[in-house]
């Protein structure tokens, strides 16, 4: 997500609270906030598959193949 995404769905929400948005801005915050909603999930998917776990008998698992794994 670009930075100038992050300050429009703020400018929009400044906005909502001062003095409303219109039907086209209510629709474009809708989305800009799906899209950035959506960046947080792949970034923290991205994170979650790159953690590796270290057993107590010294071997480290991906905790990518331990949901494999489980499935």
């Amino acid at each position: 997500m670009e930075k100038t995404d992050l300050d429009r769905i703020n400018e929009l929400y400044r906005k909502s609270k001062s003095e409303g948005l219109t039907g086209e801005e209510l629709a474009e915050q809708k989305a800009l906030r799906e899209a950035y909603i959506r960046a947080v999930h792949n970034n923290l998917r991205g994170t979650l598959e790159n953690i590796s776990i270290k057993n107590p008998d010294g071997t480290i698992t991906e905790l990518k193949d331990m949901k494999k794994k489980n499935q």
